[in-house]
């Protein structure tokens, strides 16, 4: 869970709330009975209608809700919507940070003006649930595309399915073309990790869970927020050095936590063993990382190729390490040599 950040690095600031996030507010605007998220209508074409981003859920619509899953962040739930599969995911209030819920449930907006293949589509949001679904539990709901039961996460350690050349090498550049698509519009996923991956029924990953994620600001490859965001946001083992020392965040960060995530995809392995705090502290003071000697992959040309590759990757210097765009480029080198 995200620790509390400014709402203005969430959302344009054209879109954030000016009082406070009461029950039902929302960086939408209000909506006199409280039913959903209601973009104002002098810019509803231009901020809705434009990229099929509605704001508003007709819940008298929603079919066949089934539990799909759920965690600390709340629940996830299969359903049909106007004749389409659809995720609906209830972000839950946490009793021990509320204001960080309230601000992941913001970030999990982030993306929803944006369309890629390879990033999971947001379709409407709500801080307003109907008595007979929603509970007082409940920060809000976010109704996404349907991409699929499984995450790389479980292909990887839950599953005996082969991850060949070809297989991961495609789920990488998915990966990176997802990553170079949010840079591009100025956002950061700040947890890329096998878990937020998910994959469709046609083998094709999207990224997914932006309740971590931030606006850089306009014209600004980083973005200075509340160093607590760097020690808290995320996951400690795909964590950049330089968001465990509290310094500045940058789309360099994500690139760092896909080579860890690449690592996996080549290894299936998990990468690090010990307790967090010698992690962390690892990772920063001595340079720690996964191990590119002790799996047979990386003694192989191809192996070895990959080593380089992570190896600027995750570089203790965030200006060392490729951009999306590059890192597209570079898959396809270590590819083309075999």
């Amino acid at each position: 869970m995200p620790s509390p950040i400014p709402v203005t690095r969430l959302l344009s600031k054209d879109l954030y709330p000016s009082v406070e996030l009461s029950t039902c507010s929302s960086p939408l605007a209000q909506q006199a009975h409280g039913s959903s998220l209601q973009v104002p209508q002098t810019r509803l074409h231009r901020r809705v209608c434009s990229r099929s981003w509605s704001s508003v859920i007709h819940w008298d619509q929603l079919r066949s809700v089934e539990p799909v899953g759920s965690g600390g962040f709340g629940s996830v739930y299969r359903a049909e919507y106007l004749g389409e599969t659809v995720a609906l995911k209830k972000v839950k209030k946490s009793s021990k940070n509320p204001l960080a819920s309230r601000q992941s449930f913001w970030a999990e907006l982030n993306p929803a003006h944006l369309q890629h293949p390879n990033i999971v589509r947001v379709i409407a949001a709500t801080t307003c649930v109907p008595a007979d679904f929603g509970d007082e539990g409940s920060i809000g709901t976010v109704l996404m595309e349907f991409v699929g039961s499984r995450n790389l996460q479980q292909v990887i350690y839950e599953s005996s399915e082969p991850l060949e050349e070809a297989r991961w090498f495609r789920f990488s550049r998915d990966i990176v073309a997802g990553l170079n698509f949010l840079h591009s519009h100025g956002l950061v996923h700040l947890d890329i990790k096998p878990a937020n991956v998910l994959l469709s029924s046609a083998d094709v990953c999207k990224i997914a869970d932006f309740g971590c994620s931030v606006k850089l600001d306009r014209d600004c490859e980083m973005s200075s927020i509340s160093p607590h965001l760097s020690h808290v946001c995320g996951t400690y083992t795909h964590r950049a050095p330089e968001l465990l020392r509290g310094q500045q965040v940058s789309s360099k960060a994500d690139i760092f936590s896909f080579g860890i995530t690449l690592w996996q995809l080549l290894t299936r392995q998990p990468p690090y063993t010990g307790d967090r705090q010698h992690v962390q502290y690892a990772v920063v003071a001595q340079h720690l990382r996964p191990s590119l000697r002790d799996h047979p992959v990386f003694r192989t040309a191809l192996g070895r190729r990959c080593s380089v590759l992570l190896g600027r990757c995750w570089s203790a210097e965030a200006r060392s390490r490729p951009s999306a765009r590059d890192l597209l480029d570079l898959l396809d080198q270590v590819h083309s040599q075999t």
